[in-house]
């Protein structure tokens, strides 16, 4: 860390450097909270981005030097950052401290090392990856969640609003969103199975057969067809014959193969029974919101405007999580998916109402 400026700092300069203290202290808080909640490779990264923290912190010391004063609190963000890492320590809250990090408020700090401004650069990227690791785990059952229920929401609310609109009797406008719900749920629980079953399936033709690799030792390594393995799998004929020659130079019994990848990648693909089942609930529960106004009896305008304000609080729930957890903005994330479910469910309302007045 290179030598704080020599300068004598004014009230300005104190008020900011205590609040980057607090920072610094809030956010090395956050890393050992989440550390604690891991074990292994990732806990180690995250307490060496702890100590990170550390040294800037030792740097705002050394620049308040007498003048460090009392305790300063992080700012709001920080604080809930850190309250939500001590309780769930899950892949929403790297991704959110790798928005944080994103900040770069030190960019155009005078005051900030050259190595400080580097760190936060890569400590961006460290957490990105932390985060790629979650993410990837949570792909298969999140896009499940994320589009069936949001799916659900959008879809009954349009199909409820639309019916409704043309001025049946709410029985029937009741009727029509619980055949939606069951219709839209089969219909997605299938989809998910057979997309599942055809990944796993073109995995499986794709991936290189382990018991190939007891045929090394005994090639003709005049006439080493490896090579035309690595040639149709795109490599040139030089490269191919190289590769070839390497691989069966280098080979030794009882090595395990790349056939555990394959494992890892089912894995992550997941059950087609399993994405099935997940689809259908997460349908079901957000095409159940719209249906529920009708349900208690409720009819008309007061009808439609619950079912619509229910559906747009999930709709902003549902988009704030997929910010979160894309690193990106919550909030645009969640007004996004309120317009296009609102926008959708509008225009299957005024639908509505121009059939019913053409019937009418």
């Amino acid at each position: 860390m290179s030598t704080p400026v020599a300068r004598h700092p004014d009230a300005r300069d104190l008020r900011r450097w205590r609040r980057y203290l607090a920072e610094e202290q809030a956010e090395a808080a956050v890393y050992r909270d989440l550390a604690a909640k891991r074990d292994g490779e990732e806990r180690e990264i995250l307490l060496a981005l702890a100590d990170a923290e550390k040294r800037h912190e030792r740097h705002w010391r050394e620049l308040l030097g007498d003048d460090v004063g009392k305790p300063v609190r992080g700012t709001a963000r920080t604080r809930a950052l850190g309250w939500l890492a001590r309780r769930f320590g899950s892949v929403f809250v790297l991704a959110l401290a790798q928005r944080a990090e994103a900040r770069a408020v030190y960019a155009q700090e005078r005051d900030a090392t050259p190595q400080m401004i580097a760190d936060e650069r890569i400590h961006e990227e460290v957490v990105r990856s932390l985060a790629a690791r979650g993410r990837a785990k949570l792909s298969g059952t999140f896009r499940a969640a994320v589009f069936g229920a949001n799916d659900g929401l959008v879809s009954n609310l349009a199909l409820v609003l639309g019916i409704g609109a043309t001025g049946v009797d709410p029985t029937v406008v009741l009727f029509t969103g619980v055949a939606g719900l069951l219709a839209g749920a089969l219909s997605m629980g299938a989809g998910e199975f057979v997309s599942v079953s055809s990944q796993r399936e073109l995995l499986e033709a794709s991936t290189p057969d382990p018991l190939a690799r007891q045929a090394i030792p005994h090639l003709d390594l005049g006439a080493n067809e490896l090579a035309l393995v690595y040639r149709a799998r795109g490599e040139s004929a030089d490269d191919a014959a190289a590769h070839a020659e390497r691989t069966i130079r280098e080979y030794r019994p009882g090595e395990r193969s790349d056939s555990h990848r394959r494992g890892r990648d089912f894995a992550e693909i997941g059950s087609p029974w399993g994405a099935a089942f997940s689809s259908f609930c997460f349908f079901a529960s957000g095409a159940l919101i719209p249906v529920l106004p009708y349900a208690f009896g409720m009819s008309g305008v007061a009808a439609v405007a619950v079912a619509a304000g229910m559906v747009g609080v999930a709709l902003l729930a549902t988009g704030a999580s997929v910010g979160i957890l894309s690193g990106a903005s919550p909030l645009r994330r969640a007004v996004r998916q309120l317009a296009i479910g609102f926008g959708a469910a509008a225009a299957t309302y005024l639908l509505g109402l121009l059939f019913g007045t053409t019937l009418g």
